[in-house]
């Protein structure tokens, strides 16, 4: 930084760094963990001390029952991730970590949109649906309620598209993810 009230330009990187806004690779974290009490705020508590942002969080069971699958996604630009990583390997419960790579990952999201509609509306919406290829899973009479699933992109486009109908309320479940090809976790 130069001298007070010195007009030094400051590059777009450095703007968004200073500003806290996203600026590098989206991390998908993919960990194994032992399916017992506790375990997911250890691991929530680890990122949180070490001042990362979770965007997503989802949690599920395996194929084995006594192991569960955490899929969690941050922006990684902000602090490193290695030396999570290092850190979460030393708690008891986890098992397995791995840091996807994006363009080796098949990632999706479901989303649950409730939508306020009249009878001219409600048409559009229905057209949006199917364009998105999203289910209307109930209706009433002033409002339908749609289920997408599909990427984090799919799903914002289509809240983009139904907000201006009335978004009445909105639920995402987070990112959940796999590695393609033969590779595990």
């Amino acid at each position: 930084m130069g001298e007070p009230a010195t007009k030094e330009v400051l590059s777009l990187d450095e703007l968004e760094a200073v500003a806290g806004l996203r600026t590098g690779r989206k991390h998908i974290l993919s960990i194994l963990v032992e399916n017992k009490p506790g375990v997911l705020t250890r691991i929530a508590g680890l990122f949180a001390r070490r001042g990362f942002n979770i965007d997503t969080l989802a949690v599920g069971p395996t194929d084995d029952p006594t192991v569960s699958r955490v899929t969690l996604t941050l922006d990684g630009a902000l602090h490193p991730i290695d030396q999570v990583t290092k850190q979460l390997h030393k708690l008891v419960n986890v098992l397995k970590i791995r840091d996807l790579e994006p363009e080796e990952t098949l990632a999706r999201e479901l989303a649950l949109f409730k939508v306020s509609t009249d009878g001219a509306g409600r048409a559009e919406v229905m057209q949006i649906c199917e364009i998105f290829r999203a289910k209307i899973v109930d209706v009433t009479k002033r409002s339908v309620i749609c289920e997408v699933t599909g990427t984090c992109d799919k799903v914002d486009a289509f809240e983009r598209l139904v907000r201006p109908f009335g978004l009445i309320e909105m639920a995402r479940t987070g990112e959940i993810a796999i590695s393609r090809g033969r590779s595990e976790t």
